[in-house]
């Protein structure tokens, strides 16, 4: 058997730990590792925390960072925005990051912009039973 991926960012780093916070909060929401890297998913990943760049997977801008799909609307205008990069691997699939190494410390990011982040990436990712469950929490 195969030896599993070695965690690329402590459980305990404080970005992470924030981003945890946010990730679980959501219906039906779990984490595991994959390929070393926190993913948060339902049925579906909705937010990684590392990725890579493509040609360097040991780039700063990547490593601490929340991976998160946007919805096609809002992707222009988040790439444009310089705290924002490609990664490699889901990339390709419309995936952004979102560099915290760009950013900063913990106090220095925008907590509700990500939060905003991570819930739009869950509302595309997650079955419409738990995004009705979400919608039914922000009703009240």
């Amino acid at each position: 058997m195969a030896e599993p991926h070695p965690a690329r960012i402590p459980d305990d780093h404080p970005h992470l730990e924030a981003v945890r916070k946010i990730a679980l909060a959501l219906p039906r929401a779990e984490e595991k590792r994959s390929h070393g890297s926190p993913t948060f998913f339902t049925r579906k990943v909705f937010a990684v925390f590392g990725g890579s760049l493509k040609g360097d997977h040991y780039a700063p801008v990547a490593r601490n960072a929340l991976l998160f799909l946007p919805d096609d609307s809002e992707r222009e205008a988040l790439i444009g925005d310089e705290r924002f990069f490609v990664p490699a691997y889901l990339g390709p699939s419309g995936w952004l990051g979102l560099s915290f190494h760009l950013v900063g410390g913990v106090d220095d990011v925008d907590w509700q912009e990500v939060g905003e982040l991570v819930e739009m990436s869950y509302r595309l990712t997650a079955p419409a039973t738990l995004v009705r469950e979400l919608d039914d929490r922000t009703d009240r």
